[in-house]
């Protein structure tokens, strides 16, 4: 491996080891439908987005909401020695995506001896939570007169 590229990679790996996420492979629900939930709960705060997962009716909220209790996990332990605790961070979901998993092919039987494809897609899901940074304007305050 060359210098660059590993340089790259270590790079790459600190900045992984900071971030607290839950990745969800080969969901077998199809990208779309996934997108939609996912697209409901993208940059709320994690008590309102499991509250919304929790009472939809789709199928694909009760994984996401799975995951997010995943995520929410993965926080606590990577800032167990900050002292942080997490009611006292305002946690939001800070990244969602869904990226197209495999495609299994299937042949459904047709009339006249033909045959239909059938698709069967699945997804990724990469769910992201972060705390809240309030910064504090440091402005002088001016006394009126």
């Amino acid at each position: 491996m060359g210098a660059r590229k590993r340089l790259m990679a270590e790079r790459l790996k600190e900045e992984k080891r900071e971030k607290s996420f839950a990745k969800l492979n080969d969901c077998p629900s199809s990208p779309r439908k996934m997108r939609l939930v996912a697209d409901q709960i993208r940059g709320l705060d994690v008590n309102r987005a499991l509250d919304i997962l929790k009472f939809s009716p789709k199928e694909a909220s009760g994984k996401m909401e799975k995951l997010l209790y995943s995520a929410i996990a993965n926080w606590e332990v990577k800032n167990a020695d900050s002292g942080l605790k997490i009611e006292d961070a305002d946690l939001y979901v800070k990244e969602v995506f869904v990226d197209a998993g495999k495609t299994l092919k299937r042949l459904r039987p047709a009339p006249q001896g033909r045959a239909h494809r059938i698709r069967k897609r699945s997804n990724h899901v990469t769910l992201e939570v972060s705390a809240r940074i309030y910064e504090v304007p440091t402005e002088k305050l001016i006394d009126q007169e």
